[in-house]
């Protein structure tokens, strides 16, 4: 979330953000009039009391009808207070709601736009594969090869699971070893946190009350599916304080995320948006002189991994419009599914600044007799399996139906080179 006195004091500018972002900027609206009266009745609050005190010391002193008189009116001061004291309490409420579904603001660099057709593309590595046969879709490749069962997906949990079989499970495991062994490689410490999350950590990282409903809750132990595997791994840390030499902490992990996609056509053919999927995450926490420069880096780790699957693919700087609720600057890198010559997000990497850190309480102290300040967090996909499992099928499919296996991937299949 936002300190509250950038919200207070340059209400002008975080407007134009919201407009910038599409959002209703009824929201500042309704915070600027709640905080205005909520300070206004502390105001009053602190000289009531402050009148109380010193007339509870005269009290005593005086007598007869003066004393009754002054008893009365602190009696009346009371009550204004105790009423005082309840209407703030309802004014907390909608100031931190308030507080809470603002956005991020977004970095100077960021484009501003109304959607994903105003992203801006920085980077193309590799070239699109040119077919001397007519390519087929991941799904009839898989399908062929029987290892993705569509069928059996959905008999076990409904429309938007899959299965994956065989040689298709088994590419699927060797991605996941092949990205963590890299990210280790890169400097992350590999953790494996819990699948389920409270309420208290989506709201940390900035998912919940945003997202509520594109997530799956689970009623009766007021827990939810993890969304991403950015949520437990960030608020792992939530309300500690690290030293300054203890920055950066760079940590990865591999967990199954649980999206249940809503109005966003989640029976999509094939598995480019389902509501399981695999993926491993980066996550960084860092100096907040240095989290720009990190996102360079972090974007740099995504693109190692990609580069080394041979795989053809893009980074899009992300506009105002189209960037998540919590982030401040984002890159979206995408590889090139050529069955619809179409590009796939594979991963997003996000600088969140200390809009994270902030929800969760995590800090740093920069010296050892100074106050301790929020960090910044960052984190990308490193990445995610069901589209990058897409673009390898597609890119390494061969005429005679067989799916060439990536080299890197080949001593996690046991030397195998071919699917087929």
């Amino acid at each position: 979330m936002l300190d509250v006195n950038t919200i207070r004091t340059q209400p002008e500018m975080i407007r134009q953000m919201l407009i910038n972002r599409n959002k209703d900027a009824e929201i500042l609206d309704r915070f600027l009039s709640s905080d205005s009266e909520w300070r206004s009745l502390t105001d009053e609050n602190n000289r009531l009391r402050k009148v109380r005190n010193e007339v509870s010391v005269q009290i005593p002193k005086m007598k007869g009808e003066e004393k009754e008189a002054k008893v009365l009116e602190m009696r009346e001061v009371a009550e204004r207070i105790k009423n005082n004291d309840a209407r703030m309490a309802d004014l907390e409420i909608i100031r931190d709601d308030c507080i809470l579904n603002i956005p991020n603001i977004p970095h100077a660099s960021v484009p501003i736009g109304k959607d994903s057709s105003e992203n801006v593309v920085v980077f193309e590595h590799g070239q699109k594969r040119k077919f001397d046969f007519t390519p087929k879709q991941h799904w009839e490749i898989g399908e062929a090869l029987d290892i993705i069962d569509f069928d059996r997906g959905v008999k076990v949990a409904g429309s938007g699971f899959y299965c994956l079989k065989g040689d298709g499970a088994r590419l699927e495991r060797a991605l996941i070893n092949f990205f963590l062994d890299t990210h280790a490689e890169q400097g992350y410490t590999e953790v494996f946190p819990p699948v389920v999350v409270n309420k208290a950590a989506l709201t940390g990282t900035g998912q919940y009350p945003n997202l509520k409903d594109d997530m799956y809750y689970l009623e009766k132990d007021e827990m939810f599916l993890n969304p991403t595997a950015e949520v437990p791994i960030t608020n792992l840390f939530m309300d500690e304080i690290f030293e300054k030499d203890q920055l950066p902490i760079l940590y990865t992990a591999y967990l199954p995320s649980f999206r249940r996609e809503v109005g966003k056509h989640a029976d999509t053919k094939g598995i480019i948006r389902v509501h399981e999927f695999n993926k491993v995450e980066m996550v960084r926490f860092v100096h907040p002189d240095t989290s720009y420069d990190v996102l360079e880096v972090l974007r740099g780790d995504a693109e190692e991994i990609i580069a080394a699957l041979g795989l053809p693919y893009r980074v899009l700087l992300l506009c105002t419009g189209d960037m998540s609720f919590a982030c401040s600057k984002c890159y979206d890198i995408e590889l090139h599914a050529p069955a619809n010559d179409v590009w796939l997000e594979a991963s997003s990497c996000s600088n969140f600044t200390d809009f994270q850190a902030r929800r969760a309480r995590i800090k740093f102290r920069p010296e050892p007799h100074l106050k301790s300040e929020f960090i910044h967090t960052l984190n990308g996909s490193g990445l995610a399996l069901p589209r990058t499992m897409a673009a390898i099928l597609e890119n390494y499919q061969n005429e005679d139906g067989t799916v060439t296996v990536p080299e890197v991937l080949r001593k996690y299949m046991g030397g195998k080179e071919i699917i087929g």
